[in-house]
């Protein structure tokens, strides 16, 4: 599929609330999406799992291998579940990385940027909050498996991003019960 019929069918879906079946060239699942901004390079949507919206994803366009719109009976209940009708955009500037991260940033709450690859060992899971953005790269101070916050923050390179996920589960679970920052945090 063409990048510019992905991005035609992306647009459909943001302008008529539709949710959208997204393959990935590093994933062998595909995900949905409601698209909720959109520019020529990456797209926000919020993730769309089992009938719930779980937080929303930024992602690149030439990671897109093919994208559906969905019409199915699950689309059908989403609609009668009034979920298609409370689609909340949210306030982030998708000019560019640095615009993400620095309105990210204003929310000051923790996120999970991802490298994803289909070979394990080139990929990359970073989770925790944005303490300082670059032109070309970004620092976090992320906490491991164990809510533990790591002395110094990791450098991220925007080139090295596949995905920015935000106010998901997983992210507001952890946040709910993590120990305060440290207090050298965004120095």
């Amino acid at each position: 599929m063409t990048k510019n019929k992905i991005r035609e069918i992306i647009n459909d879906g943001l302008a008529q609330k539709k949710l959208c079946r997204v393959f990935l060239k590093y994933d062998v699942n595909y995900r949905y999406y409601f698209p909720l901004i959109c520019n020529d390079t990456l797209f926000l949507g919020t993730e769309e799992d089992d009938f719930i919206l779980d937080g929303y994803s930024i992602r690149r366009y030439k990671d897109i291998t093919e994208v559906q719109i969905k019409n199915d009976m699950c689309v059908k209940i989403l609609e009668l579940e009034g979920v298609s009708d409370n689609l909340i955009t949210p306030d982030i500037d998708l000019a560019n990385w640095e615009g993400i991260f620095k309105s990210l940033q204003e929310r000051n709450n923790n996120i999970i940027i991802e490298k994803e690859s289909l070979n394990e060992e080139e990929s990359e899971f970073v989770i925790g909050r944005i303490e300082k953005v670059y032109k070309r790269f970004v620092y976090i101070r992320h906490f491991d498996a164990d809510g533990i916050w790591q002395d110094k923050p990791y450098k991220i390179l925007f080139t090295r991003i596949t995905s920015i996920t935000f106010a998901s589960r997983y992210v507001n679970f952890f946040q709910k019960y993590l120990t305060a920052l440290p207090n050298n945090f965004g120095k």
